[in-house]
């Protein structure tokens, strides 16, 4: 779980500061919403790798509408799975990029570890 952080860590550090306070501290749902709409993209990617040389997921080639249909049917998989927890990617995203903007953000007086 460690290194799951460190990884976290390093993608939040990748994003721009001003992105990164935008997402996290005007709109949390905005910022949830992206990250499920990445992961969406990253696992539509996934189901395409696995398909390999695009002979469709029986291996029987197929004509142009059913890559057509085949690449639709991946990306409304990936964005139903994205919605509903998908691999995690989303939770660990938004979690990583509060938690950096939180840590890079004055704290107000009179909050505990402020002079």
């Amino acid at each position: 779980m460690a290194q799951t952080g460190a990884i976290v860590a390093g993608l939040a550090g990748a994003v721009p500061a001003g992105l990164r306070e935008s997402a996290t501290g005007r709109d949390p749902a905005r910022l949830k919403q992206a990250a499920q709409q990445f992961e969406g993209l990253l696992i539509e990617q996934l189901l395409r790798s696995a398909r390999g040389n695009g002979e469709g997921w029986l291996g029987g080639g197929g004509d142009a509408a059913g890559g057509c249909a085949t690449d639709f049917a991946e990306q409304q998989l990936a964005t139903v799975l994205a919605a509903n927890g998908g691999i995690g990617l989303a939770g660990l995203v938004v979690r990583g990029l509060e938690s950096a903007a939180g840590s890079s953000s004055p704290k107000p007086a009179g909050t505990p570890g402020t002079p």
